[in-house]
């Protein structure tokens, strides 16, 4: 995708790319949509796809693939082991990181998971630029302790900081000469965090990390899920780097880290996920978790098609017209609500747009859960699916009060090469509509609460009726519209 700007003045993404397998959608009118939200225990995560018009829930597993990828998953071998999908596959992560050494696993958080069995130990912790949810379950399950270390600019909504997921290096020093790097179970840089906005970290920070962890000994893990987007915002707003090719960066990142795992249900455009190491101990140590929990050694649980997808989703990561078209996206989306007075997260990051639920609902009391508010309240003017990314997603402190998120989004994801400049003005002026109501929605609370991860399954319901004054305003201010 190229950002063109046209002879009336404005300026526009444009799709490098033609339409080509379309799906058809639904907009359900919004009394079946209050339906729908109420079965789902207004969690966005349970609802039917069937009654969702854009699923803007996640970027995970859910891109377009392209000609080539679907192509290319024809040409599988499916062989138990010894499969030349694997070798493929293998030959070409060696290749785009520049490592020698690839454990298969079905998905990210099942890399994490055989990561955390292997360096976290009961005491231990995980220094993180910013935590996810499924990493911080894996390692505080261990009975390790995650620590976040992201400078101050990460968790401030509105900012012109280009890389708000920057490390604070001087709080890391402090931390290392405090607990002691012996204590480190590793280092985690998230490429594009994930829960404060899909911000990126520069190349510079990576390096200064890096030179602290292998001073002091402290196993440096990137997860390189959102890669992709991070690649694109170094080569755009890091000066260093303007210049260079795609690969270059990817190399020069993955040369600063001892271990890097991913998600290829976002890296690639395919469904699967692995650690790459040029570490053959690490690799030999690892090596038993994957036959036990994930699968033989040559597939890790993946179906070999997707693999072959994989392979080729990872060249078009190298291609600027691919990995710009999230970014530029999303920037669209970003700045068209932002001119309407909807509070966005800026500057612009990867994965989605991001609204600030705290200032769209400033009159919603954190432990009402604002940005699960907000994302069935979405969901209710639009047929739109966000994900909540605040409180709500967090897990209660031992004592079982509530932990309090430093940021509450409405992450409004948009899966690569999958939705049109139609669809996001559509969601741009139903998310208009409802900012121009937002003293009508009220919080949520608990009507079942699981114990782990409660964000996925868990069911609430709104204080109030909220939920019912909205549909009626609606349909006085839209009639028989969808």
């Amino acid at each position: 995708m190229s950002k063109v700007t046209y002879f009336s003045g404005e300026t526009f993404p444009l799709e490098m790319h033609k339409v080509r397998i379309i799906q058809k959608l639904t907009l359900l009118p919004i009394e079946e949509r209050l339906r729908a939200i109420e079965e789902a225990g207004y969690n966005t995560f349970l609802l039917q796809n069937k009654d969702v018009f854009l699923d803007m829930l996640t970027d995970s597993g859910v891109n377009a693939m392209s000609d080539r990828q679907q192509a290319a998953m024809l040409t599988a071998d499916d062989a138990y082991a010894g499969s030349a999908t694997f070798a493929r596959l293998h030959a070409k992560l060696n290749d785009f990181f520049g490592t020698r050494y690839f454990l298969p696993a079905h998905q990210g958080r099942a890399a994490e998971h055989i990561l955390a069995k292997h360096f976290v130990k009961p005491g231990t912790l995980v220094a993180t630029n910013y935590h996810f949810t499924t990493t911080k379950q894996h390692i505080t399950a261990l009975g390790g302790e995650v620590v976040e270390l992201v400078d101050h600019a990460g968790v401030e909504v509105v900012s012109d900081n280009r890389f708000k997921g920057n490390v604070d290096v001087a709080a890391f020093e402090r931390l290392v000469a405090e607990r002691g790097a012996a204590n480190f179970a590793f280092f985690r840089m998230e490429a594009g965090t994930n829960l404060i906005g899909g911000q990126p970290y520069s190349l510079a920070n990576l390096r200064a990390v890096s030179e602290i962890c292998h001073r002091e000994g402290i196993p440096l893990v990137m997860d390189a899920s959102l890669l992709a987007d991070n690649l694109y915002f170094i080569k755009t707003r890091e000066p260093e780097c303007a210049d260079w090719d795609i690969h270059d960066i990817v190399l020069a990142m993955a040369n600063l880290c001892d271990v890097i795992y991913f998600s290829a249900r976002k890296l690639g455009f395919g469904r699967g996920g692995g650690i790459v190491t040029n570490d053959q101990a690490l690799y030999e140590q690892m090596r038993a978790w994957v036959p036990m929990y994930e699968g033989f050694l040559t597939y890790g649980g993946m179906s070999v098609r997707e693999m072959e997808a994989i392979t080729v989703g990872l060249d078009e990561t190298l291609d600027e017209d691919m990995i710009n078209q999230g970014p530029l996206f999303i920037a669209h989306f970003v700045t068209e609500m932002d001119k309407r007075g909807i509070p966005v997260v800026t500057p612009p990051g990867g994965l989605g747009a991001h609204v600030d639920a705290m200032r769209f609902l400033d009159h919603v009391d954190q432990r009402q859960y604002p940005s699960g508010a907000l994302a069935a309240a979405v969901y209710l003017a639009s047929g739109v699916r966000g994900m909540e990314r605040g409180t709500l997603s967090e897990q209660r402190e031992p004592d079982g009060s509530e932990r309090i998120s430093d940021m509450e989004l409405l992450r409004l994801a948009l899966p690569r090469r999958v939705f049109t400049l139609s669809q996001i003005q559509y969601a741009v002026d139903r998310i208009f509509w409802l900012y121009s109501n937002r003293q009508i929605v009220g919080g949520l609370k608990w009507v079942e609460e699981p114990e782990i991860l409660r964000f996925f399954y868990g069911r609430l319901t709104p204080v109030g009726d909220w939920q019912h004054e909205l549909v009626a305003k609606f349909r006085e201010d839209f009639g028989d519209s969808l």
